[in-house]
């Protein structure tokens, strides 16, 4: 507890110190102190924005200087806290990858949303390979935005919808200067550094960002650089274009998973000392915007991405030891694997805006065209060293190639019936190619390749969206169409003998919600809501003979089996407490939320199968998972918080409720030897974030993340990054210095 005293006093002299400051500007000065009230986020988008319409549609913008949070290590379980129903993997203490799922959807590096940064996309292929293994420093991030599954249309088809990470522009000043360094716990080092301005007709904006840490678990050391570049040229007050540069590179020991034994023992220890993984990733992007004329808005976005993915380590479950062997004197040799990805794109966004009697109605359409390359290199043999070391002996037995091309059309409308009440309806047609050829193993010497698939296909999603407008709230509907594409896992086959459906289908369905938000006299915030996704054509595997012949064995035959349905209620509610009674002039800024979502996430129809026997008598037993739930969604995730603030000094304590989750389809309860399939216990978490503001232009932030130093987990790991249960980071405390010119 001794950190929390710490933050206590620390609390109590800034709290005395801006009284006494308070009392001697009034004395001295005999005016009242005036308080700047700023409406708590998340916020919502306005019905056009960017050429984009959000009428109609579920979303939230979380403006981050408005928040206290530990921002230096991307702490993602208090930064969405205000977004109900988001679920959050922790895999470790670093936040260099966020893992944040809605609605039941797995979190698993964010793959069931489009990630994007300032507009672009930033996973590794946005549809072979949906997964972020890059996120920008929140402390660079000005706004946050998430729309839910009505981004289908206009951003594309995932069915958690977008996430769109928006970076901070210097948009007055010619020149300005921004510093953040921190201390914390487990030898955390953090600075972060931006210059940016506008002058004439010139802006540019630059950023470096520097961490390391040691890690709160054993073997858990990592570091990590972020570099960003941007500059614009206004031709006119119509016309701009402007060019961004992201680098990024990250190196991180990972300490591997636990049995449940281990877990209990001692969340902290690892067994891991050998396991290691990398990410060096850049984007850029060109954009020109345009005003064509009055009505017509252009927006185009030439981007592309090169990245790397590389792990080295010992991959077996955590009940296996890695150990130094009696015979050789050394340790096993590890695995290392390691992707490319080349990734080069065009998006154009356009506004038009046209009459209908005397009402303006609007129309944002565009185009995509996009193209990703990825070389996979699997099962390397690796040094039987400890370092990071990516050196393997002869030649990677699994060698593939994967394409993605796509063609992507959009329109939506917004008609306004009336200037309350508008419906959008929109349309979105997705020409999609995907390709895999390669090796996938070695055998005797010889290469065993799979044949080169080529899977070509044409989708059109429709959806609708509906709102009403009451002064300052409304009402909003939304159904959309969403599918996910068969992704490369899906079209390569794990063992020699697995075979792959050749009428594999993409999976599909569609998210439904329903709602009323607003802000009501300006101490009311809220955003209530029902919804409802189904996720059809779900990928898995079942067993079948060999030419119907138990004699003759089993494959698996991995195909398109079933469906799942998501529904539950969103709901969130900040109340200005000092406002509502007209009391904050004198005494600050008092909010009390409460972000709260209820979540039923089920197996309608998923056919599996289990073998028994050896031949000639094997026999296989076929069941249904129906009515299971979804494995890693929770059935409820609360957050509830209270922040006070005033010119100077602001502070928010957070606490999080998350419900169990079963780990596996199976919906197995008691834990496996390995820690890998099991029940995984619901937890609650308190977090604490402060800062004090010195003359407008130095700050000091302190907090404390898990308060309590609750032993807790978020996730069981099969495979990266390190089989086993992934353990919640313990107690932590940070302390930051920064300075704005």
């Amino acid at each position: 507890m001794k950190y929390l005293s710490a933050a206590l006093l620390c609390l109590l002299f800034v709290k005395i110190t801006s009284a006494q400051e308070v009392k001697k500007d009034t004395i001295n000065k005999l005016s009242t102190v005036v308080i700047v009230v700023k409406q708590q986020s998340p916020e919502r988008m306005p019905e056009i924005k960017d050429n984009i319409l959000f009428s109609g549609k579920k979303n939230e913008v979380l403006k981050l200087s408005n928040l206290n949070a530990n921002l230096t290590n991307n702490n993602a379980r208090e930064v969405f806290a205000r977004i109900p129903g988001v679920t959050v993997w922790e895999n470790e203490g670093s936040g260099l990858q966020i893992n944040v799922g809605v609605r039941g959807l797995s979190p698993n590096r964010s793959w069931e949303l489009n990630t994007r940064q300032n507009g672009v996309d930033i996973s590794a292929d946005v549809f072979g390979y949906p997964e972020a293994y890059y996120n920008p420093p929140l402390e660079a991030v000005e706004t946050i935005q998430m729309v839910r599954g009505g981004a289908s249309l206009q951003f594309g088809p995932q069915f958690g919808g977008m996430l769109n990470y928006v970076l901070k522009r210097e948009k007055e000043k010619p020149f300005s200067f921004e510093t953040q360094n921190t201390v914390g716990s487990f030898g955390l080092v953090s600075s972060f550094n931006a210059i940016g301005g506008k002058y004439k007709k010139f802006s540019y904006y630059v950023y470096n960002h520097s961490r390391s840490a040691d890690g709160w678990r054993e073997n858990n050391r990592f570091t990590a650089r972020n570099t960003h570049a941007f500059v614009e040229y206004r031709f006119s007050d119509k016309t701009k274009i402007a060019a961004e540069y992201t680098n990024s590179n990250y190196n991180m020991q990972q300490p591997g998973g636990l049995t449940d034994d281990q877990f209990r023992s001692n969340s902290r220890q690892s067994f891991r000392e050998r396991n290691w993984f990398g990410v060096p990733w850049n984007i850029f992007s060109l954009n020109f915007d345009t005003k064509v004329n009055a009505n017509f808005d252009v927006s185009v976005k030439a981007f592309g991405l090169i990245g790397e993915r590389n792990s080295v380590g010992f991959t077996n479950g955590p009940n296996v030891v890695d150990a130094i062997s009696t015979t050789t004197n050394q340790y096993a040799k590890r695995r290392v694997d390691s992707d490319i990805y080349k990734n080069l794109g065009i998006e154009n966004r356009n506004l038009y805006r046209y009459k209908l009697g005397k009402t303006t109605q609007n129309l944002a359409f565009g185009v995509r065209l996009y193209k990703a390359n990825t070389e996979r290199f699997q099962k390397g043999v690796g040094t039987t060293g400890s370092n990071f070391d990516m050196s393997i002996e002869n030649r990677y037995p699994t060698d593939l190639t994967f394409t993605t091309k796509n063609i992507a059309l959009f329109a939506e409308n917004q008609f306004k019936i009336t200037e309350k009440f508008s419906v959008t309806p929109g349309m979105r047609f997705e020409h999609i190619n995907s390709t895999s050829n390669g090796r996938i193993d070695i055998v005797s010497g010889n290469d065993v390749t799979i044949s080169e698939k080529n899977i070509t296909r044409n989708q059109p999603l429709f959806g609708v969206g509906f709102e009403y407008k009451l002064r300052q709230t409304n009402f909003y509907a939304n159904i959309s169409q969403a599918y996910r594409p068969v992704l490369f896992s899906d079209l390569t086959p794990p063992a020699v003998t697995d075979v792959i459906d050749p009428a594999l289908k993409d999976s599909r369905g569609f998210n439904a919600d329903i709602g009323y938000r607003g802000v009501y006299k300006g101490f009311l915030n809220f955003d209530m809501s029902v919804f409802y996704l189904s996720y059809q054509d779900r990928v898995g595997g079942i067993n079948q003979f060999i030419d119907n012949d138990p004699s003759k064995g089993t494959y698996l035959f991995r195909t398109n089996l079933g469906e799942t349905r998501n529904k539950g209620i969103e709901s969130f509610v900040d109340l200005n407490i000092t406002k509502m009674f007209g009391i904050h002039k004198p005494y600050g800024n008092l909010d009390v939320f409460a972000s709260m979502s209820f979540i039923d996430s089920r197996y309608v129809d998923f056919p599996v199968t289990t073998k028994s026997g050896a031949a000639p008598n094997i026999v296989i037993t076929e069941t249904n998972l129906a009515g299971n739930r979804v494995e890693n969604a929770p059935r409820y995730i609360h957050n509830f918080g209270m922040s006070w603030g005033n010119n100077n000094f602001s502070a928010t304590v957070q606490y999080k409720m998350s419900g169990k989750i079963f780990t596996d389809s199976n919906n197995t309860a008691a834990p496996s030897a390995n820690g890998q399939t099991g029940l995984l216990n619901g937890y609650e978490i308190w977090d604490f974030s402060s800062e004090y503001k010195i003359y407008k232009k130095f700050n000091i932030r302190s907090g404390i993340n898990n308060i309590l130093d609750k032993s807790y987990a978020t996730r069981r790991a099969s495979g990266y990054p390190g089989p086993g249960i992934l353990p919640g980071e313990g107690r932590s405390f940070y302390v930051s210095v920064g300075y704005k010119l």
